[in-house]
């Protein structure tokens, strides 16, 4: 077999034409095959979805405990044909699967640039059996989105982008070490929406230190002005190793009390309403016919594949997680350093209670008793019972799922009801 002419060249090597050797090297090593733009045909079997890590910040947020580094863009090109190769190896010979949604996340995808990520949406495209009219989400940086940008996504197929708000409030922003401003997720909103992408979520952080329960309603009510229609709403979380955590432990911020962060939730919790969202998850809300497919395949149990340093894979018995290690990855790709983690019984019954409360749908009792069988049916009816009483869950239509009052302790209404 001839080598790849892009290996031959001294400039930026071809992704598509590498990959496409790459492929025909593992496919077809004792044969002679070309490999053409088309897609090859697979029987469906299932849908899966597929997330991609970009393990790249211009900058670290004060709070974040995501793998990330902000390393130089020398490794942006390195990481893509990296990528690109692990999707290879695990998907493109797999004739049993078909991508029914596809999210790029981080890290900030949209530190790439646009014809990366067009590069990498291109490959996938082609290669792979993806579903017609599959989500594609890229979750983006407000200061990183442009009219080229948005140019590029439309024309690689995204369809869905995720901007991490966060705040309205400048002064919070540069707290956070946000490198955006207020006004420039306004202007992303509307350059994606004059591009064509009108399927827009932004992201809200509440329980800020020093937000005031004004402050927070504030920035609800601008997130509605900008008529996106999906809102994800996070409390602030102090995870350990983080520079929140240093700071919080050296008593110089004090996020907002728990008392306080409940008020605020509360009062998203109205105004999304009478605006006609709905809390389709316990931090998710959306408009009608936007909910995030992708992430909603998470709380259902669907099969999805991650790739990329620190992301996880779940094949609906195992979970893999590849270790968060951008070095370590850049020296075998095609088979990064990973663990397995099959999961017991128990413990697959166990996580089917918890993601499917997170829902308003809740946990279809019918269902669950056929795959998890009547102990752990039984066991968890026996749990509920106080539960019903307390109203913090409710039954209707052969369901279980959080009333208003549960999901303010939701961690610990599940956790009763998972076996130990």
């Amino acid at each position: 077999m001839t080598k790849c002419p892009c290996l031959q060249r001294s400039d930026i090597l071809s992704q598509k034409c590498l990959l496409r050797w790459i492929f025909d090297k593992v496919a077809c090593a004792c044969t002679s095959y070309v490999l053409t733009s088309r897609k090859i045909p697979k029987p469906l079997v299932m849908d899966i979805g597929l997330y991609i890590h970009i393990p790249f910040c211009k900058s670290r947020c004060l709070y974040c405990d995501f793998y990330s580094t902000t390393c130089n863009e020398s490794l942006y090109d390195t990481y893509l044909k990296a990528v690109l190769l692990e999707i290879t190896m695990r998907l493109c010979l797999d004739r049993k699967v078909r991508i029914g949604t596809i999210y790029m996340g981080g890290g900030t995808p949209s530190c790439l640039g646009g014809k990366r990520i067009a590069d990498m949406l291109d490959y996938i495209c082609n290669m792979l059996d993806v579903a017609e009219g599959a989500e594609i989400t890229v979750e983006a940086n407000p200061d990183d989105v442009t009219p080229e940008l948005v140019g590029h996504l439309v024309r690689a197929g995204v369809n869905r982008v995720s901007l991490g708000a966060q705040t309205f409030d400048d002064q919070m922003l540069a707290l956070l070490n946000r490198r955006h401003s207020a006004q420039q997720t306004l202007q992303a909103v509307r350059w994606l929406n004059e591009g064509g992408i009108w399927n827009v979520s932004l992201d809200l952080i509440y329980g800020l230190p020093g937000q005031t329960l004004a402050a927070f309603e504030y920035d609800v009510h601008e997130v509605l002005s900008t008529h996106v229609p999906h809102v994800s709403a996070y409390s602030l979380m102090v995870e350990e190793g983080t520079p929140l955590a240093r700071r919080v432990a050296r008593g110089e911020l004090t996020p907002a009390d728990d008392d306080l962060s409940r008020a605020m939730f509360e009062r998203m919790l109205d105004i999304l309403e009478s605006e006609h969202f709905e809390q389709y998850e316990i931090s998710n809300f959306a408009q009608f016919g936007h909910r995030s497919q992708h992430n909603s395949s998470y709380w259902k149990g669907v099969p999805y594949v991650g790739i990329g340093p620190g992301a996880h894979s779940f094949d609906g018995r195992n979970r893999r997680f590849n270790l968060p290690d951008l070095q370590a990855y850049f020296k075998n790709p095609a088979r990064p350093p990973h663990e397995v983690e099959e999961l017991t019984p128990m413990e697959r019954a166990n996580e089917a209670v918890m993601v499917s409360l997170r829902t308003k749908e809740g946990l279809h009792l019918g269902a669950f008793q056929d795959v998890h069988g009547c102990a752990a049916f039984q066991y968890v009816m026996r749990e509920a019972e106080p539960l019903l009483q307390q109203k913090l869950l409710q039954q209707t239509d052969g369901r279980l799922s959080l009333t208003r009052e549960g999901i303010f302790v939701s961690d610990m209404v599940m956790s009763k009801l998972m076996q130990v």
